[in-house]
């Protein structure tokens, strides 16, 4: 593709627009804020951090599912420039020999929006972090923030091995869940800074934090479905493949995780077979967490929670629609994008029911 892997050249320019993206946020929050407590006032930022993450997660599944990984090729320029602006007369000849390739105009400029984005959040993250030990006399406790900023230089990483590991599987997959428990990290700790507990037996409690640990697994498997490119091993619903409710499997290849995009692991190619068992594993996972959000849901609402219970079941809706859309009509991208923001909304939903019912 004609790039170094790592080109840190552009990074000095690139920071600065992650800072201007943050400062719009910044700005407009504080017209709305500046009359606030130190503790409101992180509360209304950290929620306003959530809120772009939350889109950020979603733009990075609009990256990978447009192919757009590698768009640029090295990091965390394109073509050791801010934009593909700069960098447009490496992209021509990349495109010029490879007009199907991974590196396009179009595609360039979706993966460094993403960057520009995901800088954004980083510089959110980090000014969270200062204020919150700035205000620490004011009994704001900083480690939130403190692990907030953390997890997003990790976040970071994974970003950059993304690319200059040409999309291996599981980095791609880790980059999709760390992005996901930033969510839940944030979410957390916007609870955190405006506390309003929830009363209920220890039982649910405990019910809770299970739901939320199978749709985590359940989200990890979605992710290595879409990184696998294993959607439309299955094709039909709610047999496989035209009635096949017992296609030819292969888990032991489907499931070697540490192998590049396409590989057996083994130094054949990956099978139809092994995605086959990575889409089946992945079904069987969404009936286990769909009867746990309904019981979770009928739990909440003998309870007195009943706007959480429908929250939920709101959620698993969507959840179920679009992951039969995207099946059943042959992958379309807003059926896979509503996926993914429902995978992120469910987590989100849980992290703060998990919240309220343990922050008092």
């Amino acid at each position: 593709m004609g790039a170094a892997s790592y080109d840190l050249a552009p990074l000095a320019q690139l920071l600065l627009i992650a800072a201007l993206v943050a400062l719009g946020g910044v700005l407009w929050l504080w017209s709305r804020q500046r009359r606030r407590t130190p503790r409101e006032w992180l509360a209304a930022l950290t929620l306003l951090t959530l809120f772009l993450t939350f889109d950020l997660v979603v733009f990075g599944a609009f990256t990978r599912l447009s192919d757009s990984g590698l768009g640029c090729p090295d990091w965390p320029g394109c073509y050791g420039h801010t934009s593909p602006v700069g960098a447009s007369a490496s992209i021509e000849t990349a495109q010029t020999a490879m007009p199907t390739g991974p590196v396009t105009h179009g595609k360039a400029w979706v993966e460094m929006v993403h960057r520009y984005l995901a800088g954004g959040v980083g510089t959110l993250c980090a000014l969270l972090c200062a204020l919150s030990w700035w205000w620490r006399r004011h009994g704001i406790a900083p480690r939130w923030a403190s692990f907030s900023l953390a997890w997003v230089v990790v976040q970071i990483a994974f970003g950059a091995l993304t690319v200059t590991m040409r999309l291996f599987p599981a980095i791609v997959t880790l980059h999709l869940l760390f992005g996901l428990l930033l969510v839940v990290q944030l979410a957390w700790q916007a609870e955190a800074y405006a506390p309003r507990p929830l009363t209920a037996p220890p039982g649910l409690r405990r019910a809770a934090w299970l739901v939320f640990a199978l749709a985590l697994v359940q989200v990890a498997l979605g992710g290595w479905v879409s990184t696998n490119y294993a959607v439309l091993a299955c094709n039909d619903f709610p047999a496989c493949q035209a009635g096949n409710w017992s296609p030819a499997t292969d888990f032991a290849h489907g499931f070697t995780l540490w192998r590049a995009l396409g590989s057996d692991g083994a130094g054949g190619l990956l099978s139809f077979a092994g995605l086959v068992a990575i889409h089946l594993v992945h079904r069987c996972g969404a009936l286990v967490v769909a009867c746990a959000v309904l019981g979770l849901s009928a739990w909440l609402a003998r309870a007195g929670a009943r706007q959480w219970a429908l929250a939920l079941l709101a959620v698993l809706a969507w959840q179920l629609a679009s992951g039969v859309s995207t099946v059943v009509f042959g992958w379309p991208l807003v059926a896979a994008l509503a996926h993914t923001a429902g995978a992120a909304m469910l987590l989100l939903l849980l992290s703060r029911l998990l919240a309220r019912l343990t922050l008092h």
